[in-house]
């Protein structure tokens, strides 16, 4: 049995680049390479899955059309025109 590469899903580093600005290639990239470099321990092979699972939903959210005019909104306060997270994520103000 040959192992074949796992690809295509929606943590695939390739697909996350795809879908990524490439304003955030770099950031994205080093903090993948740093979290690949820890995965050679076998115990903070974690790291590298949150940090896949992170940059994937920063990328659907860099690359959505309105976020940068959401970002400034929350930045100046103006809570009309944006939704908090702890309206739309279960347990995000529990402080975990």
């Amino acid at each position: 049995m040959t192992a074949e590469p796992l690809s295509g899903g929606p943590e695939d580093p390739s697909e996350i680049l795809r879908v990524l600005p490439a304003e955030w290639h770099e950031q994205f990239l080093a903090d993948y390479h740093g979290a690949l470099d820890a995965a050679h321990e076998v115990w903070r092979f974690q790291q590298l899955r949150d940090v896949l699972h992170l940059w994937r939903l920063r990328a659907i959210a860099y690359s959505n059309p309105g976020y940068e005019h959401a970002r400034k909104a929350a930045r100046d306060g103006r809570s009309e025109e944006f939704v908090p997270a702890e309206q739309v994520i279960p347990g995000w103000s529990d402080g975990r």
